[in-house]
């Protein structure tokens, strides 16, 4: 569903790296839905949101346009993983996840502002069950809440990627507060105010810098021979965190917008 990946070049990191999302969200989301056959990930990436759906629901259907991302898939017998290229239809998709109104859970996991978003709501307003069924998207804000000193350098890393940065970004820039979001909510923030949500995860230094080096803007950077993470910014972070052998904990802030589909 997506036009491009921007995570094929760094598969391996991502899935080591990447924040896994709260069990309670998906408990609550669940709890929206009348019923609990058949939920989508799209834009699964490595399935880490479609592994914890599939908990509630039947069965999930994974989609991603990166078949490099795909194959770092997390094995669950109840998730099925499917490539979906920019090339596929509108009605081909559809028909791949079960035709009209099959469909009890949309999960959008830090990805919809890589979509061709119109023609996404478009299959969405489809095959989503009516009535019951739910769609929620999120993404969690890339600047980094360990300490002021960590997030000025954080803002600093931020403004050195935008010429890097693909269309779409913005929506994350401005946490989801400006994307379209044209279904009924449900109690979980509505078009123009996302609820926010909170996701703390412990993290080492190693892995804080990984993670950093897994944003799309630093990997197509370094696909143009590039390197956003120099030394000097390194080290910037490193005085910041507190040395390299501090474990801190890393408090993500999280924009999430959940609906229906409006009558």
């Amino acid at each position: 569903m997506a036009m491009h990946s921007p995570y094929d070049t760094v598969t391996n990191s991502y899935v080591a790296v990447r924040p896994q999302y709260p069990d309670q969200w998906f408990s609550k989301l669940s709890a929206l839905t009348s019923r609990h056959a058949l939920a989508w990930d799209a834009g699964t990436g490595n399935g880490q949101a479609a592994i914890t759906v599939a908990e509630h629901y039947e069965r999930v259907v994974a989609t991603d346009i990166s078949e490099p991302m795909l194959k770092q898939g997390i094995p669950h017998p109840r998730v099925q993983y499917l490539h979906t290229p920019s090339s596929l239809s509108e009605e081909e998709t559809v028909a791949m996840l079960g035709g009209e109104n099959s469909v009890d859970l949309i999960t959008v996991a830090t990805a919809i502002h890589w979509f061709d978003i119109p023609k996404f709501y478009s299959i969405a307003k489809r095959v989503l069950c009516k009535p019951g069924g739910v769609i929620a998207v999120w993404t969690y804000n890339d600047l980094i809440r360990v300490n002021p000193e960590v997030e000025q350098v954080s803002r600093r890393l931020r403004e050195i990627c935008r010429p890097y940065w693909k269309p779409g970004v913005q929506y994350l820039f401005e946490e989801y507060r400006n994307l379209p979001f044209p279904f009924e909510s449900v109690g979980l923030g509505c078009e123009g105010q996302p609820v926010e949500l909170e996701m703390p995860r412990e993290m080492s230094f190693e892995t804080f810098l990984s993670w950093q080096r897994t944003f799309s803007a630093v990997a197509t950077a370094k696909q143009n021979g590039v390197d956003l993470l120099t030394d000097d910014v390194v080290r910037e972070f490193e005085t910041a965190w507190g040395g390299s052998d501090l474990v801190r904990t890393v408090n993500f802030k999280v924009f999430m917008l959940a609906g229906t589909v409006k009558a």
